[in-house]
Order: structure tokens, then sequence, then C-alpha cells
């Protein structure tokens, strides 16, 4: 791989890594800042909503789990460059803990594609497809 291509790739692999953290810390500005202001998310082949925009996407996300204990992981990316254009497919688990009880574990794949701007890589699409979900319902009042 040519010098520039995996100064690239690096780049990907460490904008993944921040999305896991500023995620997980709920760290929203600086989450938002990851990604294109068309940015488009996919979560429906998850049972998830689609969400376009960068605005409405966040807020949605927030919202969803701004009071959970979350853990993002991804590995073994494959990630394809072309010019200021990218693609990555990452397998990933998340386990979410929220204050009632509730809890999910998944795993899958993040599918993504990345646009740089600037000289800096962002996010433009991310679609969640989920291979296992593990749910626990909340606990019972009383």
């Amino acid at each position: 791989m040519a010098a520039p291509d995996f100064q690239d790739w690096l780049a990907i692999a460490n904008l993944k890594a921040r999305y896991c953290r500023l995620l997980d810390t709920k760290d929203w500005t600086r989450f938002a800042g990851l990604f294109t202001e068309d940015l488009v998310i996919d979560a429906t082949g998850s049972g998830g909503p689609r969400l376009e925009g960068r605005a409405a996407a966040i807020a949605s996300v927030r919202a969803s789990i701004d009071t959970a204990k979350t853990v993002h992981q991804v590995h073994t990316p494959e990630i394809e460059l072309e010019g200021d254009d990218a693609r990555a497919i990452w397998a990933m688990q998340d386990r979410l803990i929220w204050p009632d009880g509730r809890t999910l574990t998944g795993y899958g794949h993040y599918h993504e594609r990345y646009v740089r701007a600037d000289g800096d890589w962002r996010i433009s699409e991310s679609r969640l497809t989920r291979l296992s979900i593990e749910m626990q319902p909340p606990r019972e009042a009383g």
C-alpha cells in the first residue's frame, strides 16, 4: 500500500475510534463534528430508523441513548480508498444499559462511506446491520 493510502486508512480508522469514544462518553458536540451535514444513518435493517441530515441524526441518537451506559466496539475494518471518497465495513459489538434495567447487546456490521473535505475525513453514510441482538426488558416496578 502506498504511503498516502496508509495515512488515509489510518485517519479513517482513527475517525471510527473517535466515533465509539465520543458516543460512549456522550460528547455530543464533538460527536456531531465527525459527520457531514448531509449525513444518512440507516438502521432499518436492524429495526431502527433511517435518519437524514446531521442535526436530525444526532438528535435522534442522543434521545435514544443519552441516559444509557453504552459501550461500542468496532473491529477488523475493510477500508477501500478512492481519492477523497472511502468505504468501510466494520465488525461491531455494542452494549447498552438503561436506568430502568433494559439492556441490549448487539453484534453486526457498520457499512460506511467517508468523504474528505478540507483535508479531514467525515462519515457521510452509515448503515447498521445486526446479526444478533440480545435484549432484556425493563425491570418490573415494585
